[in-house]
């Protein structure tokens, strides 16, 4: 019984070899890794920026100490606008992630057409 199933998946596994290689080197993955790039890339940037701006100005400057409000301060808008620029950040990348998808897909199309012509 057990043999009958290993028998199967491996034929199962068989039947779907992929090359990699043409794989990588379509056009549509290319634009892939390049859109990915040329948005992860540039994002991570600001966050890591705008993240250790709040330490480094609270621990080596007083600019941050002036109230902004009555009795909040700068730091504590500054912190406050952490959490909105995650949430931003967040949700931006949910929606590029869509476009994402749409060239996965592209790039399975043409998997399966490489697959075809072997």
């Amino acid at each position: 019984m057990t043999e009958s199933k290993f028998a199967s998946a491996e034929t199962k596994f068989a039947d779907t070899s992929i090359n990699y290689t043409k794989v990588v080197e379509t056009p549509a993955f290319s634009q892939l890794l390049r859109k990915k790039r040329n948005f992860i890339l540039p994002f991570s940037l600001f966050f890591l920026v705008f993240y250790f701006t709040l330490p480094v100005l609270t621990a080596y400057t007083h600019v941050l100490n002036h109230p902004a409000f009555a009795s909040i301060n700068w730091a504590w808008i500054f912190a406050f606008a952490q959490f909105v620029m995650t949430w931003t950040l967040c949700i931006l990348y949910t929606r590029r992630a869509a476009g994402f998808d749409r060239l996965i897909k592209t790039i399975q199309k043409e998997v399966t057409e490489l697959k075809g012509d072997q």
